[in-house]
């Protein structure tokens, strides 16, 4: 078994090492091929059915869970996007130093209830946007045609990343543009399939001075992750995603606020026909 496991390795070794003897041209040209992929699994998932499970939770400034929700959802394709079920439902807030748990999305303890409101617009905000195929907010990830007009790749080199050869890329916005570009980070990408297997992303502009002067608001640590995993021959689909970020806002108002999604029990959907002749 030893012996095995060192071949294996050694293998790797040298594929890696192979690999990055013939790098291709640019990180364009890779990212060109990602870019063709993901257009046409945006289709392709139109066909898939799954099962999501979402965890929102915000942390006041001394680290104590204030409030927390856990959506678990069925998502069937529809014509231009999702439909989403809630199968499931817990959520809970911090009162008078203890959790207590309530069962419906959107319920408000208080007339002034920030938490509850901005948990609400997180959910749909970043897990449930309108007219993408898996929910996720493509213009957080530069990998479709579209977003990837806007940014800047640079090939760092080849690697393994969970037994796949993978190029790593990073990326950053062509224009300091606050309101066009807004991420960096690296992608790793798949050096036989062309599929993004990992992407980091962080915001690359800062919160304008006169913002955190007049407003009291910054915002700090603001970053994604998405992971994607091979599903058949030809669609990845993203398993994982998720981020942590602290706001400071109006003065008072202090939150850790993390989100993580994970997306499970790939299945094609069930079509089904029916014919009917004349005289039936």
């Amino acid at each position: 078994m030893r012996l095995m496991s060192l071949s294996l390795l050694v293998l790797q070794g040298l594929s890696v090492a192979s690999l990055q003897g013939e790098q291709p041209q640019s990180a364009e040209t890779v990212m060109a091929r990602v870019a063709q992929n993901q257009d046409r699994a945006q289709e392709m998932r139109s066909t898939v059915v799954y099962n999501q499970e979402l965890l929102i939770r915000f942390k006041r400034g001394d680290g104590k869970i204030c409030r927390e929700e856990i959506r678990n959802f069925s998502v069937a394709p529809t014509a231009k996007g999702t439909q989403k079920t809630l199968t499931r439902f817990q959520g809970k807030y911090l009162k008078n130093g203890k959790l207590v748990a309530y069962t419906e999305p959107g319920f408000q303890y208080k007339d002034l209830d920030l938490d509850g409101d901005l948990m609400s617009g997180f959910a749909d905000g970043l897990a449930n946007r309108e007219g993408s195929r898996d929910g996720i907010a493509a213009d957080l990830f530069p990998l479709v045609s579209e977003e990837q007009r806007k940014y800047v790749f640079t090939l760092k080199g080849t690697e393994l990343f969970r037994n796949r050869n993978v190029y790593r890329i990073s990326f950053e916005p062509a224009r300091k543009d606050f309101y066009d570009a807004a991420w960096s980070g690296d992608v790793l990408v798949d050096v036989y399939a062309y599929q993004p297997v990992l992407v980091t992303t962080r915001y690359a502009q800062r919160v304008p001075f006169w913002v955190k002067t007049l407003l009291g608001t910054n915002v700090k640590h603001v970053g994604f992750k998405v992971e994607y995993e091979k599903f058949d021959e030809d669609l990845w689909f993203p398993v994982s995603y998720g981020g942590e970020f602290k706001v400071t806002a109006v003065f008072f108002y202090k939150r850790t606020m993390a989100l993580a999604l994970r997306n499970s029990g790939f299945q094609h959907a069930q079509v089904t026909t029916s014919l009917a002749f004349e005289g039936e």
